[in-house]
Parts: C-alpha cells; structure tokens; sequence
C-alpha cells in the first residue's frame, strides 16, 4: 500500500477511501451508478471504483448527481479554460451539423485552420505537426520520429516521469506503478534522476544535468531525451540554468529534445507553452489534454520542418480521428478563448496572490513542508514537522476533508497536494477553495479522524 501512495495520483483502495465511501449519503440513484460503474469497468489503480457520480460540469465547477458541486483543482488537466465553456461548446454545435467526421484521405478546413493557428503560436523552426486522440499517441509518434529522423532507437527519460498509459510511453516513464508486472517494455531505455529530486536525493539540478550528458557519452547511439518541461503531478520546477544546459547538450550531441507539456501547456504557467518560461525551444513537442477544450479529445505532435522528408515513407500515427473537423474547431476555439480573454495575463496576476496566501498557510501549518508553483499550478507538501518524514496518511485526510467540503484535487507522491484549477477561476472562487483547505489542514493536524 505505501509504494502505491508514492504513485502518480492518490489511489482508491486505502481505508481513508473506504471511509469516504461509508460516510456518504449517496442518494439510490448514485448507490445504483456507483455499483453499477464496478461492476462493468474493469478496475484500477488510481481510477475504478470511482468516488462518487458526476451529473454536470460548468466552469471551475463539477456537480455530482445529489446537487452537491466540487470545486475542481484537479481537472486531469483538460479544463484550462473551464468546463462547458459555451464559446467552445458553439464552436462545436455549428461544426456538428456541417461535418462531424472527416475520412481518411481527405482533410477539411477546420483541421487546416486549426493547425496554421496552432503553428502561428510556436517560435519559427517548430512548423509540421500532427494530431492524435490523445496524449499518450502523440508521444508514440514523437519517438517514432526520433528513429526515423536520427537513425537510434536509445532513449534517456527521468524517473519519476509520467508520458502515458501505452506500452510505448510506460516504457520510456519513470513511473513503477505502470510498469510493474507487465513484462518487458520499450527497448533502450536509459533513466536518469530528475532535475529537482525528493528531500535531498538527487536534488542538485546541475549535476543532474551534467549527469545526462555523461549518460550519453557512455552509452551512446541515443537519438532522443524525453522530458516533462515542468513535472506537473508533484509541481517540480527546474531553473532556467538547467534547461539552457540541457538544450545546450543536445545540441552538441545531435539529441533530439522531446518535451512533454500534455498537461501543462496553454497558459498554465502564464504562458501559452512552458517551454517559454526557459528561453528554449524543443525539437518536438507534444500537446494534448486541454487542447480539446475541455470537451474533444485531441493531441498534437509539433517538430520541424526538416523532419518531414525522414517520415514521409511511413504512417507515424494514421489516427481514424487524426484530423477531427470537431475536434479542431474546440482546439482552435480553446487558443482563441485565451487570447481574447486576456488568461495569459489573468495567470500571472493569479500567481502572485495564490504564492501570497499558500505562503500565509505554510507559516499557519507546521504540516506544510513546502509550497511551490508557477502560475495556477502548485503543490503543497506535508510532512512529518517533528521527522520530516512524507506526511501520506494525513495528505490523504487532507483530500477527503477538502472534498466533503467541496473540494477536489489530486495528491501526487504520497504527500503532495497538487492544486490545479480552472484558469478561469475568480478571485473569490480561489479565496473559497484555500479557506476549504485551511479548515482541512487544521482539522487533520489537530488530531480529528
């Protein structure tokens, strides 16, 4: 039980979970889904049997079947511009009633608008791309692309890293809680520690850059290093100064740059790719999450223009909704929500109020080890203040409280408490969810069960 804590997300078989579940007052109908939904899915770490039964989602908001609404910090990274956003929602209604679907073989202006918007954004040098249903595709392609186009098949990736559920990318993910019994995986893979590790093992950003191109010195023939730009479940940060000199590595040893901003792309750092937090550009990037919108599933892999000749001779992704009419008008929509909007700016003026008052609940609560984020998204760290040992049973208390209070976020690692809301969020709605927080904090610390 305590390895499957320090996974990925919070999971669903503790007995802080079966206590949540015994003091609901779901009503027949969610008792009846609920029972339902087990009996059909088949059940996972971190995903079946589910918590509870959703009947309507609109804004920052979600609400269950009862009436009862959550205020949503987790959102699985799709709702960067809010759930149901009715400007994407009518982009979608007029497409549906024109083309719904487009067949292999032909395109159609919606995917062609969508992807010149799309491109139009990213700096010069970065202009082919393709689309895929979701994420974990679009990273299926970009590590085809880099066989093809560097002629190795060797990969360096982080641990602790998450690229998807597939064989392809829980293979080249840091992960165990995926890979763990299935068997042999993707082929030359090399992991390195991450450039922030945990209290104190590995955390010298530097060296572990440096420690990357010592890798591939020695092992050499890799084409390709894989990487989260920014680690989005636990909130890890590496500097400017680390990612200039990795870029740097790259370059000098002919290593594509894959960067991974499936979950923290458009406008979740206050920027529109995390990427430009840095001053780098990557060779490929991969998109995904709440490219859709928050409605359409939809991922894109974007590289150069010069990778188009290596894989013009085979069928990197043939997706049958590669270039989904519906799709692309909510991915084009979504871009042009942020823009007219203004939610690039709205983020960074909501970074500095929410790094004000998390800092205020860490002076507050001895049981916050550490507070770190960038723009709307951050974690909270709890630990032990007499050991500071990871605090996991109590960050799991923590959630539960927030989410008998309405509300709901993921926790990562066992003890982080990642807080990731929608970017449309108003001031007070911010203000309620930290008050939410607040309480669960002083109640959890003070001894209540």
């Amino acid at each position: 039980m305590q390895d499957q804590l320090k996974s990925e997300g919070d999971i669903n078989i503790s007995e802080n979970r079966k206590k949540w579940q015994e003091n609901q007052a779901y009503s027949d109908e969610a008792k009846f889904i609920l029972r339902e939904d087990a009996k059909y899915f088949l059940h996972q770490s971190m995903s079946t049997p589910c918590l509870d039964v959703l009947n309507k989602c609109e804004g920052p908001f979600l609400e269950n079947v009862d009436g009862k609404r959550y205020l949503d910090f987790h959102g699985n990274n799709v709702h960067q511009i809010g759930f149901a956003n009715p400007f994407v929602i009518e982009q979608i209604r007029q497409q549906l009633t024109i083309l719904p679907f487009s067949t292999r073989r032909f395109t159609n202006k919606a995917a062609v608008d969508f992807a010149r918007k799309l491109i139009s954004l990213l700096p010069a040098g970065l202009d082919r791309l393709l689309l895929a249903p979701g994420g974990t595709s679009a990273i299926g392609i970009a590590l085809k692309i880099a066989r093809l186009v560097t002629g190795k098949h060797k990969v360096i990736s982080n641990w602790d890293s998450f690229h998807g559920a597939s064989l392809d990318s829980i293979g080249v993910g840091g992960e165990a809680v995926f890979r763990q019994n299935i068997g042999p995986l993707f082929p030359g893979v090399m992991r390195i520690p991450p450039p922030m590790g945990n209290r104190g093992v590995f955390d010298d950003e530097m060296k572990n850059a440096n420690y990357l191109e010592y890798t591939i010195e020695k092992e050499g023939e890799i084409g390709a290093f894989i990487a989260e730009t920014i680690r989005n479940t636990d909130v890890r940060i590496p500097s400017k100064e680390y990612w200039q000199r990795v870029r740097e590595i790259c370059t000098a040893h002919d290593i594509l740059l894959i960067l991974d901003e499936i979950p923290i792309a458009l406008g979740r750092t206050g920027k529109m790719f995390a990427f430009e937090n840095f001053g780098i550009k990557p060779d490929i990037l991969c998109l995904g999450k709440g490219l859709g919108g928050g409605i359409m599933p939809l991922a894109a892999m974007i590289c150069k223009e010069e990778f188009n000749d290596a894989a013009g001779n085979i069928s990197l992704g043939h997706y049958t909704h590669e270039k989904s009419p519906l799709g692309c008008v909510a991915a084009h929509a979504a871009l042009d929500f942020i823009e007219k909007e203004g939610i690039l700016k709205k983020v960074e003026n909501d970074e500095k109020w929410m790094k004000q008052e998390l800092i205020k609940l860490k002076n507050k609560h001895a049981i916050i080890d550490d507070i770190r984020g960038i723009g709307l998204l951050w974690g909270v760290e709890l630990a032990s203040p007499q050991t500071k040992a990871p605090a996991a049973d109590q960050a799991e208390r923590v959630m539960y409280r927030c989410l008998e209070n309405g509300l709901s976020f993921k926790v990562s690692q066992g003890n982080v408490l990642q807080l990731s809301p929608a970017l449309t969020i108003t001031p007070t709605e911010l203000k309620q969810a930290l008050n939410i927080l607040d309480e669960a904090l002083a109640y959890v610390s003070n001894g209540e069960k």
